[in-house]
């Protein structure tokens, strides 16, 4: 006689309403993205927010800076003070409009966004019109997440945690610098602590020390990262795969793929770099079957000139004109290896995330964090110097980076705790 099966008893919540379930306000199913208009920036929150399942339930807001002309010297000004200071140059300058002969023409100001189209053509981030969203929703769709990135976010993520504090669960990526107790979560690299290291008080002198943040240890506040979060992980890779295949399948291999970033405060370099580029990619194209070369839009022209100049007519090479489609997920999917210049800890995490070999140009220019970055990588086996004198035919592998799937975890731990979760 075959022996009967019983079906599994039900679990605790199945069927069982939500109201009943864990309280009908403990639910998260959207989500609100403060950006500050750099990709880099921007591509961290929305990476989070795609890897706790709510990327088709989110909102992006953006808070802007006036820019052009004097604007570029207000950079480091509170962007609520920059953006006083600009309204007070534009009312002066109007009126010295007025008291100027009519004869006599004057070079319009910049506008604020550098261009003809303005401020209202992007989503401004304002905290009292996400305040109110976030308290006339909750009754129907539960807490708001909101996750912001970068300074310039800072004081309008707080003013918002601040004013719904109840209604609101707030992730802070990139480190705050003072007041960590206004954000539920701060997600930051390890090396955004560099600044407690023996080494770096070392180069400190005494008497700036107290100015130099963050002054603690990470708290219970505090999430750390490896590197940047982004939103590439398997099944972005996979879909990129899929879409690039006619183009990449065909491509003698190993395909090695170069990521040129630009200078920045703390890793400067020019036309040298891009000489030493050029020499080393040379020397390990007898072991390439093809090589594919970006650049960003922070490259200088000077950089690109020579690497065109000194590799774009060689056949192994294909150098992307910036023209769309952008091939970048591609290169991601398809490449057997990377080189990537030391300057974008985003290009490297996400190059990392791959597990294919990453090979970073120009590391020793680097300084302060940005130095220990790369320290830890190469520790970890994650990445090794360019010299130009590697077999790109022989691989290597190591853990990839999983930052952001790490930060997604613990982000449902902590709303665990307080007896919330996420529901996409």
């Amino acid at each position: 006689m075959r022996p009967i099966r019983l079906p599994e008893p039900p679990s605790p919540t199945m069927g069982v309403p939500e109201i009943f379930e864990n309280g009908a306000y403990n639910v998260i199913r959207r989500a609100v993205v403060i950006g500050n208009g750099f990709p880099g920036s921007e591509n961290q929150s929305l990476g989070l927010v795609h890897a706790l399942g709510l990327a088709d339930n989110c909102v992006l807001y953006r808070v802007t800076r006036p820019s052009g002309g004097i604007n570029e010297w207000l950079h480091c000004l509170p962007v609520s003070l920059h953006k006083i200071l600009y309204y007070i140059i534009r009312r002066i300058y109007s009126y010295s409009r007025l008291i100027v002969s009519r004869g006599k023409e004057i070079a319009p100001l910049p506008s604020e966004n550098g261009g003809s189209v303005g401020l209202s053509s992007i989503l401004e981030a304002d905290s009292k019109q996400i305040v109110n969203m976030a308290r006339e929703s909750y009754e129907k769709d539960g807490p708001l997440l909101v996750v912001a990135s970068g300074r310039d976010t800072i004081s309008i993520a707080s003013s918002i945690k601040r004013l719904a504090s109840e209604k609101v669960f707030l992730v802070q990526i990139q480190h705050p610098r003072s007041d960590l107790s206004r954000f539920d979560l701060v997600v930051t690299p390890h090396h955004d602590y560099y600044a407690l290291t023996p080494q770096a008080q070392e180069q400190i002198p005494r008497f700036i020390r107290k100015w130099i943040t963050p002054h603690e240890p990470p708290d219970q506040h505090v999430v750390l990262t490896v590197g940047a979060l982004h939103q590439i992980d398997f099944a972005a890779l996979r879909s990129a795969a899929s879409t690039w295949h006619d183009e990449f399948a065909p491509l003698p291999k190993p395909l090695l793929v170069v990521n040129i970033g630009g200078p920045t405060c703390r890793c400067r370099y020019g036309s040298d770099l891009a000489q030493q580029l050029s020499a080393f990619l040379t020397n390990v194209l007898v072991s390439c079957g093809s090589v594919r070369i970006s650049f960003s839009n922070r490259t200088p022209k000077k950089v690109s000139n020579i690497i065109i100049k000194e590799l774009g007519n060689n056949p192994k090479v294909y150098i992307w004109d910036g023209e769309e489609p952008n091939p970048y997920m591609g290169h991601l999917a398809w490449a057997d290896a990377f080189v990537v210049t030391a300057d974008s800890v985003s290009m490297i995490s996400e190059a990392c995330s791959t597990g294919k070999p990453v090979y970073v140009m120009g590391s020793e220019r680097c300084t302060w964090k940005l130095a220990d970055f790369h320290k830890s990588l190469r520790e970890r086996g994650v990445v090794r110097s360019f010299t130009g004198s590697e077999d790109i035919s022989e691989s290597w592998s190591y853990p990839p980076l999983n930052d952001t799937a790490e930060v997604a975890r613990r982000v449902h731990d902590v709303l665990a705790e307080r007896g919330l979760r996420v529901r996409p």
